[in-house]
């Protein structure tokens, strides 16, 4: 027989579940897409044709957002140049997809891995595995906001497929009231974490191949939002030279080979003045550059560079001129 508190608990987790259910039944990324209920049943190759078909819209759904992305970028852009960081915060996939974007800035723009910050629900070991319940969890996310000394110059990135994630909400919100400057990048629109952000970027690309799997085309919305939002950012803070990347840590072999042709790239110079350069400079490729373009030492590059904020074509212009 079940007792009363049983019944009253059963009743509870069912009307908990029911509210969820019917609040995941209003989200374009969870619609059940019935002519593709016999997908199973279909050749290998008509499959891929059909996934290759879905993931070609996402460009064009991330295009209708690129207004709001810019200026979400613009704002992210100032306050990294006072000195502010910038912090993803995510559950799943799209928390994985936050670090991933963040754990490349070092190797590529030659970041101390402490500007760009990627936080998932759970910690580092909710990459590989789920972390139960951490998702729903607002506290957590102001916990590890509060973890990494949280500041108003620093921009909090909340990331959820569905816009309704807890933890994503969670950061946004604590990042707000705090002053930081705050994005939400969800594939819903008129999303919760949309609108406890300063800056929504919602990008819609509708229901899945598989109902519910948001790690398919809102993943690939996200990751190319992520790509725009960190490499532009970079590129406004003068991290690279044209499309060069000047910024490049040069940390192993094929890197080193990617520093000399980049070298080779902006300046022209034979493989001896490169070497002479590199070796002038530590290594370091946009000083290296600057003393071959500006004609100066190694030393003067350097203190070009530090007095024009690391931005090579504003150094280039202040170099002394010889005659």
């Amino acid at each position: 027989m079940t007792s009363h508190t049983e019944a009253d608990t059963d009743a509870t987790t069912s009307g908990e579940y029911g509210e969820l259910r019917a609040q995941l039944a209003t989200l374009t990324t969870e619609a059940f897409r019935p002519e593709l209920a016999e997908i199973d049943q279909l050749a290998t190759a008509e499959i891929a044709r059909i996934m290759n078909g879905e993931d070609r819209t996402v460009p064009d759904s991330v295009a209708e957002r690129l207004p709001e992305i810019a200026a979400a970028i613009d704002a992210t852009a100032a306050r990294m140049a006072r000195g502010g960081r910038l912090i993803y915060a995510g559950a799943g996939t799209a928390g994985r997809l936050g670090v991933l974007d963040a754990s490349e800035c070092p190797p590529t723009f030659n970041t101390d891995p402490a500007d760009v910050i990627g936080l998932i629900a759970g910690g580092p070991s909710a990459m590989v595995t789920a972390v139960e319940g951490a998702e729903d969890s607002k506290e957590l996310a102001a916990a590890d906001l509060d973890g990494l000394g949280l500041t108003a110059e620093d921009t909090v990135v909340g990331i959820s497929a569905s816009g309704r994630t807890p933890y994503a909400i969670g950061a946004v919100e604590h990042a707000r009231a705090k002053g930081a400057l705050t994005l939400g990048l969800s594939c819903n629109a008129d999303s919760a974490l949309g609108a406890a952000a300063e800056h929504p970027l919602e990008v819609v690309v509708g229901p899945e191949l598989l109902t519910g799997s948001t790690r398919l085309k809102a993943g690939t919305a996200q990751k190319l939002v992520l790509n725009m939002i960190s490499t532009i950012t970079m590129i406004r803070l003068g991290k690279t030279y044209g499309n060069l990347m000047v910024d490049v840590r040069a940390s192993n072999e094929k890197l080193r080979a990617r520093s000399r042709r980049i070298v080779s790239l902006a300046t022209g110079a034979s493989d001896a003045e490169i070497e002479a350069a590199l070796t002038a400079t530590d290594g370091e490729v946009k000083n290296a550059i600057l003393t071959i373009l500006g004609q100066v030492d190694g030393p003067t590059a350097a203190t070009l560079l530090s007095a024009s904020d690391g931005h090579l074509r504003a150094a280039l212009a202040a170099a002394p001129r010889t005659t």
